[in-house]
């Protein structure tokens, strides 16, 4: 649980160590902090408002609400460390609520949970408690920092389902320097066990589900809203080039995608054909192209924004074997990473994996170690395994 950094020396004391913990307000990054300050940091806690507070308040079931900014500060002030709230508001809209929107207008899939970690979270709040003087940032997340023989390492969680690495893979060298993860060594059930021992009263809350931005889970006002174009209507068009019916925005799709399509099966077709997934998404047509599972296998993809932890610069030209995982649900598959242009990646699956979708994340692993990762641009090569 110790913050020690690299160069602090060992006589420092505790007391004598500033660590600033970003605090959401829920179970996790509140027992956190309160660990800390039982073993004698000198914690100061963080929350970041970053939306409308009116709107935020009325949702209990994401993180950074008005009620969540309200249990950070109840749990500061009953374990006794100072807690600031930051008005991070604009920033937030501009790197991720405008992100967010833009890749549904592409056509992609966006993960705002990364988005967020990257840039208000460890770019700019590392920044800020830096100008406090901190001697580290810790944060509630699931994921291990471990010292390795190059320098520190990312590494999976203990609790493998409660494992946060996917959305943290865009964790840059430097930052990872700076940031700790008391949590990673224990399960959740551990936590909660802890929350009560230290008497914080939100021991029993439940953990955050839904996007923080969208208070009714209903991601696509958010989306027509900011980006009205996303709502214009298309064509369904079947790979054979079929009209099949009408959509309502192409925000409404994701590849992969067979539920809510708005389209029966197709008159005389054979039986594996009755079911239609979503296959590709052209948003300059604001077309979606449907067709059978068998035409959504990918066996090789391109990453653009290339986030490399592991020895060197990135992975060599040749290419190496890691383990890739390409969406936060799903376990990590045998595969082969290279460097390309433009600081990308290409990556080849050992078995076609079925619904890659464009602006989700692909992360590598050689065993729990996180080597790095990328954002999906679009499937290269599509198996014909069914």
């Amino acid at each position: 649980m110790s913050v020690q950094t690299e160069n602090q020396k060992p006589e420092i004391r505790p007391a004598d160590t500033k660590v600033v913990v970003a605090m959401s307000g829920g179970v996790d990054s509140s027992v956190t902090a309160a660990l800390l300050h039982e073993q004698g940091y000198d914690v100061v806690g963080i929350t970041l408002q970053l939306y409308d507070h009116g709107a935020a308040t009325a949702k209990s079931k994401a993180c950074c609400a008005g009620q969540d900014i309200y249990d950070a500060h109840r749990v500061a002030d009953a374990v006794g460390f100072p807690h600031y709230v930051l008005d991070y508001e604009s920033r937030f809209r501009e790197d991720v609520i405008e992100n967010f929107a833009d890749a549904y207008v592409r056509g992609e899939t966006p993960i705002p949970c990364v988005t967020c970690n990257q840039t208000v979270k460890f770019r700019d709040l590392v920044a800020t408690a830096k100008d406090l003087g901190a001697e580290s940032l810790a944060t509630g997340h699931y994921i291990r920092r471990v010292e390795g023989p190059d320098g520190p390492e990312l590494h999976r969680a203990v609790d493998a389902a409660r494992d946060q690495s996917y959305f943290l893979f865009a964790t840059t060298p430097e930052q990872l320097a700076f940031l700790r993860f008391p949590l990673g060594d224990m399960p959740k059930d551990d936590v909660r066990d802890h929350a009560r021992r230290l008497g914080l009263e939100i021991s029993e809350k439940p953990d955050s589900q839904d996007i923080c931005f969208v208070p009714d889970g209903k991601y696509a006002s958010v989306v027509e809203r900011l980006r009205p174009e996303a709502g214009e209507p298309g064509e369904i068009v079947h790979l054979d080039g079929s009209v099949l019916g009408l959509h309502k925005g192409i925000m409404h799709f994701t590849i992969g995608q067979r539920r809510g399509l708005g389209i029966g099966g197709r008159k005389g077709a054979a039986e594996d054909d009755e079911v239609l997934y979503v296959i590709r998404i052209d948003p300059e047509a604001r077309r979606v192209v449907v067709g059978p599972r068998s035409a959504l296998a990918t066996s090789r993809l391109r990453v653009s924004e290339l986030n490399w932890l592991g020895q060197g610069d990135g992975p060599p030209v040749e290419g190496m074997e890691v383990m890739v995982r390409i969406r936060s649900t799903m376990e990590p598959v045998p595969g082969r990473v290279s460097a390309a242009e433009n600081g990308g990646a290409m990556v080849e699956l050992a078995t076609p994996e079925f619904g890659v979708s464009p602006g989700q994340a692909a992360v590598f692993y050689d065993g729990s170690q996180v080597l790095g990762g990328g954002w999906i641009l679009r499937n290269e090569q599509r198996s014909e395994a069914a």
